[in-house]
């Protein structure tokens, strides 16, 4: 049964963690999921619709954007991600993952909603911004939150899945756009805002359904609220049990002494000093596939309209099979990250999608491909590249310690943003504006070199974490035995 509470008045020792990771796969942990996955479609949704308006907002009789004008709104949606992260991250680290559900959700739409009746460039690209740090929020503390409340036997599997949803809101965004983008439905000066206050109608509803997802039990005895942990997981098991599911009895524990002084030196210093190898590896996974995709995602439509001859209305119908393709590879992929290892498979991806990016860009460059063709390759592409792209944040989720976990996501989804996102839109607009096939290939070619430097280091940096306990993989601060024992913690 229950391990009792310690022994000193600041110090604990409890079986939750151990509690939470031997409970089978249920309906619980899918109401979880839906109640927290919706993040990644709303944000699959939102940057998908960015990408399929870009050229109608070029339109005279709706925001008259140059071509650089609309890369750049890519660029300022990302900067707000990166401030939403950052401010966001830190707080769900000191206040809570579920106090800050509410609060990003209710962020983001705001941004939407705002964004909606946008009058000029300036007043778009701001509540761009907006909507970005809602997004950017909710990445820490939903990362954060599933991967405390997930069983650690099929964690993988769950985070790529969950992951790839946001190509389902890829999916939908895409056909909303062949809908709502045609002037026989709607005006075109209406239909590209009546998207952006669908995506704040779709947060309204997931943000009551949130209600019913309990506060992290590790993130609470993490903070000495162990009668709250207690409370929160007992109700989880009741659900099991209800269901005619007995629950073996588990006997390891842990012992704790929480600690408030969760200040930005301390992560500075765990970070550098106690773990320097996962922190490269966290950077490098994070900025190499946060360039592929922005130089990708966010130029899909230029190239479909300036290469091919793709109707600006319609590149929203080519972004169909390539956000299919991206779905795909994560659910299908994710549970060999599990039983194969996270170690090889992040190589496999990365390797895989570096070797086809190449192959892809050379094909372009001689002129052997249509906008079919072209969009089938992407296809191909990023069913690996998207499996990738979500180990990288499965692997920044797992490698650090629970009170700095959602800082730690934050972080690297920041320095890889502003790295590799901020730049890649830019960069590959001009290369875009260029004409030039060549020069295209170029920044492809750079983009599979970065991936081909994140396999290097995933050999030499890999963590191997596939059905652990959070704890054996990055030992809580605030564990007694890791203070005593700080020393032989690994890298």
């Amino acid at each position: 049964m229950n391990q009792p509470a310690a022994a000193s008045s600041k110090r604990l020792t409890t079986d939750i963690p151990a509690r939470m990771d031997r409970l089978p796969w249920g309906r619980w942990h899918w109401r979880v999921v839906i109640a927290l996955g919706v993040t990644w479609i709303i944000d699959g949704l939102q940057v998908t619709w960015v990408g399929s308006i870009s050229g109608v907002l070029r339109r005279p009789e709706t925001m008259r954007f140059t071509e650089r004008e609309i890369v750049l709104l890519g660029t300022f949606y990302l900067i707000g991600a990166v401030v939403g992260a950052l401010g966001f991250g830190y707080l769900t680290d000191k206040l809570g993952r579920k106090k800050l559900f509410t609060v990003t959700l209710g962020v983001y739409m705001l941004g939407a909603i705002c964004t909606a009746f946008a009058w000029n460039f300036a007043s778009f690209a701001a509540f761009l911004m907006i909507t970005g740090g809602g997004i950017g929020g909710e990445y820490s503390a939903i990362n954060s939150a599933i991967d405390e409340l997930i069983p650690a036997k099929v964690r993988g599997r769950v985070d790529l899945a969950i992951n790839g949803t946001y190509w389902v809101g890829a999916a939908v965004g895409s056909l909303a756009s062949l809908v709502l983008l045609d002037p026989r439905f709607l005006p075109i000066d209406i239909g590209w805002r009546v998207g952006f206050g669908t995506g704040a109608v779709l947060g309204l509803i997931i943000i009551f359904y949130r209600n019913h997802v309990p506060e992290s039990p590790r993130w609470l005895i993490s903070h000495g609220r162990l009668d709250e942990a207690e409370s929160v997981v007992a109700d989880i098991e009741r659900h099991f049990r209800d269901s005619g599911v007995d629950l073996e009895a588990v006997t390891e524990t842990i012992t704790l002494e929480p600690r408030t002084d969760m200040g930005f030196g301390l992560i500075a210093r765990t970070m550098i000093q106690t773990y320097p190898s996962r922190s490269f590896l966290g950077l490098i996974l994070l900025v190499s596939q946060a360039f592929l995709y922005n130089a990708v995602f966010f130029t899909y439509a230029l190239v479909l309209i300036k290469y091919y001859g793709v109707a600006d209305d319609r590149t929203g119908l080519y972004l169909l099979p390539f956000a299919v393709g991206n779905f795909l590879g994560p659910v299908l992929l994710g549970p060999w990250f599990d039983t194969i290892g996270r170690k090889p498979m992040i190589a496999a991806t990365y390797s895989i999608s570096a070797v086809l990016l190449t192959l892809t860009g050379w094909l372009f460059t001689q002129g052997y491909l249509s906008a079919t063709t072209q969009t089938l390759l992407w296809m191909v592409i990023f069913f690996f590249a998207s499996a990738a792209s979500s180990s990288a944040y499965l692997t920044v989720s797992e490698i650090f310690p629970v009170e700095m976990r959602g800082m730690a996501i934050a972080l690297y989804y920041a320095l890889g943003t502003t790295i590799g996102g901020t730049a890649a839109p830019y960069v590959f607009g001009r290369l875009i504006e260029s004409g030039s096939r060549i020069n295209l290939f170029y920044g492809y070619l750079f983009a599979a070199g970065l991936l081909a430097v994140a396999v290097v280091t995933t050999i030499l940096y890999g963590v191997k974490a596939e059905g652990a306990s959070l704890e054996s993989i990055a030992s809580p601060l605030s564990r007694v035995e890791a203070a005593e024992h700080a020393g032989s913690v690994p890298p």
